[in-house]
């Protein structure tokens, strides 16, 4: 009794205290609790260490927000529920991470990851790129006005001063060489 002046009070009194920054109400809320809230922890959690961390975290957490808790249920209901939606947020959290790590095994079981992906698509533009500059120069500019500005046949025709059947051979010519170019890659 000496080590616990407040140990007399009921949990209302402790939490009027308490919330008024009083420490020693506090701790006396703390011994009261802290051993049913570790069995509950530990009967939901199944790990010794993680059911004492987390009720030292909801202790903490209840210190920390004293002055907003609105005790609308008795103090053991209020602790009680606050420990179990701790719990079901870690629960809901390690399922999350469960499934990233079952896509993310799965991904890699595949042999193939998205910068893998991308490597090839870079190189392969590359090959691309180096193929249309390999096409005769009047070819080349059909095709790059044609593919990169997106002009029609008609405008590529215009500007050029070619006939549009003329700028539709080197556009076939240009992607037959270019498919070749490819499936040989």
């Amino acid at each position: 009794m000496k080590n616990r002046p407040l140990i007399h009070l009921k949990d209302e009194e402790l939490i009027d205290l308490f919330q008024q920054g009083n420490e020693i109400a506090f701790c006396e809320v703390y011994l009261r609790y802290k051993d049913n809230l570790h069995i509950m922890a530990l009967s939901l959690l199944r790990n010794q260490d993680d059911a004492k961390d987390l009720t030292q975290e909801l202790f903490t957490k209840i210190w920390d927000r004293k002055d907003n808790i609105t005790f609308t249920l008795s103090l053991s209901a209020y602790l009680c529920k606050t420990l179990h939606n701790m719990v079901m947020d870690i629960i809901s959290h390690e399922k999350v991470i469960a499934k990233y790590q079952k896509s993310l095994s799965e991904l890699m079981n595949e042999g193939e990851s998205p910068t893998d992906n991308y490597m090839k698509e870079k190189e392969l533009s590359g090959v691309i790129e180096e193929k249309i500059a390999t096409l005769p120069d009047k070819m080349r500019k059909v095709f790059e006005l044609s593919r990169k500005m997106n002009l029609s046949h008609h405008q590529i025709a215009s500007e050029l001063n070619i006939s549009e059947n003329t700028v539709k051979k080197h556009i076939s010519l240009a992607i037959r060489k270019l498919k070749d170019s490819i499936n040989s890659y």
